[in-house]
């Protein structure tokens, strides 16, 4: 699809085919019916859209009569650049699927972004792995083992403030673990491989397991109204729940002290974890700052 076709297009019919180009890349699949939730058009006007994309980028869709959907190509080139950002908060939070146009910004802001972005067709791999329910093999980088192969379960993206990482069974190690989006390569959906029972997102306990945590001012850091305030605290306190699998995650991008005896210095260690004892249990407990566990404890004394 060259620049002039776009161009002799309606910004809604950009708008659109740019949702059609995101849905079949990252879900794996479209429906007409996905047009017109989305869109609330026509069943007619969302079959005219799914022709005109297919007529204008040939061999990014193919009709599934079985499944009665669009499915991704085998010959998929992307027409549309999205940038990292506009997919992932898409993925996430159901915004920004539209044509990636430069808009004007309505007023001057400035906000910081992460080192690295997730590669865009390795995400793909990811998600429509996800969605479909399906194996993806693998091969991992990691500073432990190095390269190795696996085959994997995923079942969601968390985001830890800095870098994306995939929730999923990894079959290696027969253990649900993250894995770093950016140290996967050459991902490979698995569609003939069947998913166990114990391999499904309910059988992770970090991930079902919710923790309550309660966050105070930190007490050697002066003016904790100011804190409160910041924090949106209730009666001095701030009260989260969280999945154990991203508690770590978060109390670290936080600057939370986890430490038993508020021991941490700095001033970024304005929140104090009122109860380390709520964190018992957490496997990423050792990303919170200053925690340590109750049989660490044990041993000072």
């Amino acid at each position: 699809m060259s620049n002039e076709q776009l161009a002799d297009l309606t910004q809604p019919q950009r708008d659109r085919l740019a949702f059609v180009e995101l849905r079949v890349r990252f879900i794996g699949e479209i429906r007409r019916q996905d047009l017109v939730t989305r869109f609330g058009i026509q069943s007619a006007a969302a079959s005219r859209d799914l022709a005109l994309y297919k007529e204008l980028a040939p061999g990014n869709i193919d009709y599934d009569s079985k499944g009665k959907s669009y499915v991704l190509g085998p010959d998929f080139r992307p027409v549309f650049d999205f940038p990292p950002e506009r997919v992932l908060s898409w993925l996430t939070q159901g915004f920004g699927d539209g044509e990636p146009m430069r808009l004007k910004a309505w007023v001057a802001s400035e906000s910081p972004s992460r080192l690295t972005h997730p590669d865009l067709d390795v995400l793909a791999s990811v998600t429509r792995a996800i969605h479909q329910e399906c194996p993806l093999g693998i091969e991992y980088h990691s500073i432990s083992s190095g390269r190795t192969e696996r085959e994997i379960v995923p079942f969601a993206l968390i985001d830890n403030g800095l870098r994306w990482h995939v929730r999923a069974f990894d079959r290696k190690s027969q253990e649900f673990r993250d894995f770093v989006i950016t140290r996967i390569k050459r991902p490979v959906l698995i569609r003939d491989a069947e998913v166990q029972s114990h391999e499904r997102s309910d059988q992770d306990i970090q991930w079902t397991r919710i923790v309550e945590l309660e966050m105070v001012p930190h007490p050697d850091q002066p003016r904790p109204e100011i804190t409160e305030m910041d924090y949106g605290m209730v009666r001095g306190s701030l009260r989260m729940k969280l999945r154990a699998a991203t508690a770590g995650y978060i109390l670290r991008q936080w600057s939370v002290d986890c430490s038993p005896d508020h021991s941490l210095r700095g001033y970024e260690f304005r929140l104090w974890l009122k109860d380390h004892l709520a964190l018992y249990g957490v496997k990423n407990a050792v990303l919170a700052p200053g925690y340590r566990s109750p049989d660490q404890n044990k041993g000072e004394q």
